[in-house]
C-alpha cells in the first residue's frame, strides 16, 4: 500500500521530536530520504509529490530551504528546519 500524506507527516515530525529532544538547534530533511523512510521510494508508485508538499506544509517562516528541484517536487527538496518548534 503507498504512503499516505499521514504517513509521511508522522514520520518528519518524529524526525523533529528526536532532534528536538537531543537539543539540536535545526534538522535538515531530505525529501528522497524522508520517502526511502517511509518506504515505496524509489518505485513505480512513489508519492514524492505527497511527500514534498508534507514537509512544506510543515514549514514556518524561520525554516529554510536549502535545495529545490526545478520542476517543483522531486528527491531533491531539502528544508532546514529550525528548532524548537513553535
Amino acid at each position: 500500500m503507498p504512503p499516505t500524506a499521514d504517513d509521511f507527516s508522522n514520520a518528519l515530525n518524529s524526525l523533529l521530536q528526536q532532534a528536538q529532544q537531543a537539543s539540536q538547534s535545526h534538522l535538515v530533511v531530505n525529501s528522497g530520504n524522508l520517502h526511502r523512510q517511509v518506504g515505496g521510494y524509489p518505485g513505480p508508485n512513489h508519492r514524492m509529490p505527497m511527500c514534498c508538499r508534507v514537509m512544506r506544509g510543515a514549514r514556518t517562516e524561520n525554516d529554510v530551504i536549502l535545495e529545490a528541484p526545478p520542476l517543483g517536487d522531486g528527491a531533491s527538496l531539502t528544508i532546514k528546519y529550525l528548532l524548537p518548534r513553535p
